[in-house]
């Protein structure tokens, strides 16, 4: 069940439906040499957030809740 995010001091909402309710996953984001290497686990991972109305994705390198 998804819930309303607020990120950096706003509250996050869907540019596409309007809707504010988010459920919330990490995605490793993955790089061609790094993967090369075999060494995909020094990637930096992304929090990514879920409209639960449309299933947007939104993106953040940097998450400040609250």
């Amino acid at each position: 069940m998804g819930a309303k995010r607020i990120i950096n001091g706003k509250t996050l909402t869907c540019i596409h439906c309007g809707g504010d309710s988010f459920d919330e996953r990490q995605a490793q984001l993955n790089t061609s040499g790094m993967t090369f290497l075999k060494l995909d686990w020094l990637n930096k991972s992304a929090t990514v957030f879920v409209g639960e109305t449309c299933g947007r994705l939104e993106w953040f390198l940097d998450v400040n809740e609250g």
